[in-house]
């Protein structure tokens, strides 16, 4: 039981961190709008969130204009995708 809760990564243990991964695991990118509106979210909690998970390097930001908008784009890299897997993979363990 010990070696499965080590593999369990506390970047991921808010529920938030764990819905923005979600969305980008399963998307090719996924914009700051798109995810405060799933996520039901305030901009200040997101913005925290997503910088926490940048500053992991789990995900990439892009700063683009849409229509003289500013639009960040967010995706995930691939250290965040496998710590993100390796996290589900213990998650399951832990269940079952």
């Amino acid at each position: 039981m010990t070696s499965i809760i080590a593999n369990l990564n506390k970047t991921f243990d808010s529920r938030i961190r764990l819905g923005i991964m979600s969305i980008l695991s399963v998307n090719d990118f996924a914009d700051f709008s798109t995810m405060k509106d799933l996520l039901d979210l305030t901009d200040g909690n997101l913005a925290s969130h997503l910088k926490t998970l940048e500053t992991a390097e789990y995900i990439r930001s892009t700063k683009q204009f849409i229509d003289r908008k500013p639009n960040t784009r967010y995706t995930i890299t691939e250290l965040g995708k496998s710590s993100f897997q390796q996290h589900l993979n213990a998650l399951e363990k832990l269940i079952n």
